[in-house]
């Protein structure tokens, strides 16, 4: 009989495990891109079995600061997920420039621990170790063409800024640890139960330690006015790296807030949601604003990716507000937005395999002609992340647009506040539709020649962004079970 802490974190050293394995694979056969990405995809795989086993038995372990239960096996797949589309996309790019792979998908599989870690925390301190070890490798992945001035310079604004919100974050747990005697999350919340109950007991020490947790993970989460990184390290980064960064450690942020803010702090979410309505309105508005003045196209999709936070902050709001369909639009929209993201990426990706192309929004002119195939999948992502039907993207902001409205009272003004801000966004991502179907092509080159791996990837992506939409009910019931585990 395997003890029961092993057994409900096996996901977790399976993740280790597939990474270490990577690592020997390229000591044994070096300068194997295929071979690592192999390997890679086959751990990733045993994860994703592991992860649905455990949650077979779900449960708590290591005294209560390890937790198995729906929300833990629904984002550990997503994670499982986005590190699997990051892999299948980036040998088109790494490779001709000489970059190694098996790093690649070691960093980011540790990388993809450490968001396991946070889904599965109920403790402050383990929250925080996992944050760490998520945010960590992302340094290292936008510094990772370290011959590019511009990744250089993008990686240390990153880690100079996310070291900074560390630190904030972490003084506001010392803040709560202080104040409530403990560090795991349901003695928290507890805690703070009392104190929603008793009249002036919401001491100034108690509102710093919100204030200092808040802006820490409004950093992590690049809201506004915290987002200040976030364009730099994304132009800067490898496009693939890029792509990553876009999801992975935004959807990890977001588990934290759900860790934290929906379990512990959840007794004073009505000291919380003014300044979370206040976060939603001026991330999705100013990213969607500045988006519009682009005309780099990671550039664009960075400031893009800014005001997708914002709709996901709207759906927080909503579950602040008293609806518990705000934690389910949360995490529909996660997914949808991390596959139709991640496509896209993946076109710039294709589209810069010979170095020197840049990812201005010259280069796609005449893509439509050139690269039938990458056109017609870059206008579906594009459309998606607009919110056209029948796209997941649609369906996500139907969700959060819809909990919003039930929820009444400022919060329902947000639901405006998405759909004027979608009408915004539809001119800069329909503006890169116009260039590949409307423009000439700037240059008479051949096409490259992209691997089988790359279109594996984007059929996969182009699938879930698809079906998704037709049929959002192959994973609400997972989410259902999920978003009543987490805020239920």
């Amino acid at each position: 009989m395997i003890d029961q802490n092993i057994q409900l974190t096996l996901p977790l050293i399976g993740a280790i495990g597939a990474a270490i394995a990577v690592l020997i694979v390229d000591l044994i056969a070096p300068n194997r891109p295929n071979v690592a990405v192999a390997v890679a995809l086959l751990g990733l795989a045993v994860v994703a079995i592991l992860t649905i086993n455990a949650n077979q038995n779900p449960g708590i372990a290591y005294n209560g600061a390890y937790k198995v239960d729906a929300l833990t096996t629904f984002l550990d797949l997503l994670f499982v997920s986005i590190i699997a589309l990051t892999l299948v996309f980036a040998p088109d790019y790494l490779v001709p420039r000489g970059l190694p792979m098996a790093e690649f998908a070691v960093v980011l599989m540790f990388a993809m621990t450490g968001a396991m870690l946070i889904a599965a925390s109920t403790d402050l301190l383990l929250l925080f170790l996992g944050l760490e070890l998520m945010v960590l490798p992302g340094y290292m992945l936008a510094a990772y063409h370290k011959t590019d001035g511009y990744s250089t310079e993008g990686a240390i604004k990153y880690f100079l800024l996310g070291s900074f919100s560390s630190a904030i974050f972490l003084f506001g747990l010392s803040f709560l640890w202080g104040l409530t005697g403990s560090t795991r999350v349901a003695d928290v919340a507890n805690a703070l139960t009392e104190v929603a109950r008793t009249p002036g007991a919401f001491s100034p020490g108690l509102a710093l330690g919100f204030a200092f947790l808040t802006t820490g993970v409004a950093f992590k989460i690049a809201a506004v006015p915290f987002h200040y990184w976030t364009p730099d390290a994304y132009q800067g980064s490898p496009t693939p790296v890029t792509g990553y960064l876009s999801v992975g450690p935004k959807i990890g942020a977001f588990a934290l807030i759900l860790r934290l803010f929906v379990e512990a702090l959840a007794p004073l979410k009505g000291d919380w949601l003014p300044v979370i309505i206040v976060l939603a309105g001026l991330t999705m508005t100013v990213g969607n604003l500045i988006a519009l003045t682009q005309d780099n196209v990671k550039r664009m999709l960075a400031y893009s990716s800014i005001a997708h936070t914002g709709y996901m902050l709207v759906a927080l709001a909503a579950y602040a507000g008293g609806q518990q369909l705000g934690i389910e639009a949360l995490l529909f929209y996660a997914a949808a937005y991390s596959f139709m993201n991640l496509g896209g990426f993946a076109v710039i990706a294709a589209l810069q395999k010979r170095a020197g192309v840049t990812s201005s929004l010259d280069t796609f002119s005449g893509l439509g002609r050139r690269e039938p195939r990458l056109g017609l999948l870059m206008t579906l992502f594009l459309l998606s992340l607009v919110g056209i039907p029948p796209t997941a993207g649609f369906v996500a902001k139907a969700l959060v647009i819809l909990a919003a409205v039930e929820t009444g009272g400022w919060v329902s003004l947000l639901a405006v506040f998405v759909v004027i801000n979608a009408a915004v966004a539809a001119f800069y991502y329909l503006r890169v539709v116009v260039y590949m179907y409307m423009r000439e092509p700037t240059s008479d080159a051949e096409p490259p020649r992209h691997g089988r791996l790359l279109w594996s990837g984007l059929a996969v992506a182009t699938t879930l962004t698809i079906i998704l939409g037709f049929f959002p009910f192959l994973i609400t019931g997972i989410i259902g079970q999920a978003a009543t585990a987490i805020g239920g």
